[in-house]
């Protein structure tokens, strides 16, 4: 399947450098904005103890993105990523448990922790 962000010029490359990975709450979530002439791309990034994962900030139902304020992904426990919009629930890895979207995925933003720091892969 071919990445439908992949012609965004706003997309940043891989290894482009995002934060330390202490920047994003454990566990917890950060907003990442890139633009580039009219164009932008908004993805996040989760983490969980070492680990991190992004995804494309965009409700896969509406198209819209899905926290209320930069940052807040999470449900208050942490278990589920939640759409603000309608109130829909994805899974860590991004797939709709509940909501009009049941069944679909979050499109993936690949990142990769090194050294303490979060890039683009």
């Amino acid at each position: 399947m071919a990445n439908p962000d992949g012609d965004n010029p706003a997309r940043p490359a891989a290894g482009v450098r995002l934060c330390a990975l202490g920047e994003i709450a454990d566990p917890g979530g950060k907003s990442f904005r890139f633009r580039a002439g009219d164009k932008l791309f908004a993805g996040f990034v989760l983490r969980a103890g070492a680990a991190a994962r992004g995804f494309v900030d965009s409700c896969p139902h509406a198209g819209w993105p899905l926290a209320p304020m930069d940052d807040r992904y999470l449900t208050r426990d942490g278990r589920h990523i939640l759409c603000a919009g309608h109130g829909a629930l994805f899974s860590l890895d991004g797939r709709c448990v509940a909501g009009p979207c049941e069944g679909e995925h979050l499109r993936p933003w690949p990142v990769d922790v090194r050294d303490g720091e979060v890039f683009t892969a």
